[in-house]
């Protein structure tokens, strides 16, 4: 990758991460930290407003706009591939989310990488194995919950037990089987608890904040299997 290119790559990085390392810039363009130090630079002198947080990375000040991003054919296709996976989920919020981003998307688009993508989503179908017919509608919700520290209320029903009403604060979620589980700090057993979307009965997202508990998704996976592997 050429010295302008780098550059280019770097403003992407900058507008699309709220705060990013040297060393993780480095680490991507297989570059020294002294090379990033000199890039930044150069952003800078160009007039982008590049701010450095003291012991953390750097940032680009808000509101400040870029040329439209152009694609290449390679990530073109990763994004009509996306669109067909997803297409396929269980989740109707999801596919709706999706359709309407990728049109804005497809909008920047190149005519002759339209009409590639275009062929090429009709050369590429993906199989569903799971005939499972359950479907849900809330993850969007859950994942702006999630990331806005919103309460959730809920009426859940586990398998072949009565419904409970719960209240939990949503701390993450995974895709496990075609199937979208959400971790959360419950209220009602005063412990983490997973529950199945395709089993949440009714929700209400609260108005009410909890705190950040610093909740660390691959620690908790790491506890999950330790249980079960206890004798």
């Amino acid at each position: 990758m050429n010295h302008l290119s780098r550059l280019l790559s770097i403003l992407t990085i900058l507008k699309s991460k709220r705060v990013v390392t040297g060393n993780e810039l480095a680490k991507k363009f297989e570059v020294s930290l002294r090379t990033i130090y000199r890039d930044i630079k150069k952003l800078e002198e160009s007039g982008v407003p590049v701010v450095t947080i003291e012991g953390r990375g750097y940032s680009i000040m808000d509101g400040y706009m870029v040329a439209p991003i152009m694609f290449d054919e390679m990530e073109v296709n990763a994004l009509i591939t996306a669109e067909q996976l997803i297409a396929k989920t269980n989740d109707d919020s999801l596919i709706q989310h999706f359709e309407q981003t990728l049109q804005k998307i497809k909008s920047v688009f190149k005519s002759s990488l339209q009409t590639k993508g275009e062929m090429l989503d009709s050369k590429m179908y993906v199989f569903k194995n799971n005939t499972d017919p359950t479907r849900t509608s809330s993850l969007s919700h859950v994942q702006m919950a999630i990331i806005n520290f919103k309460m959730i209320e809920m009426t859940y029903q586990a398998k072949g037990k009565e419904t409970t009403l719960r209240k939990v604060e949503p701390l993450a979620i995974y895709s496990f089987d075609e199937k979208w589980i959400l971790v959360t700090w419950c209220h009602l057993r005063a412990d983490y608890r997973a529950f199945r979307l395709d089993r949440i009965k009714d929700f209400q997202i609260l108005n009410e904040v909890f705190e950040d508990r610093q909740f660390d998704l691959g620690k908790y996976f790491i506890k999950c299997a330790e249980i079960e592997n206890h004798p």
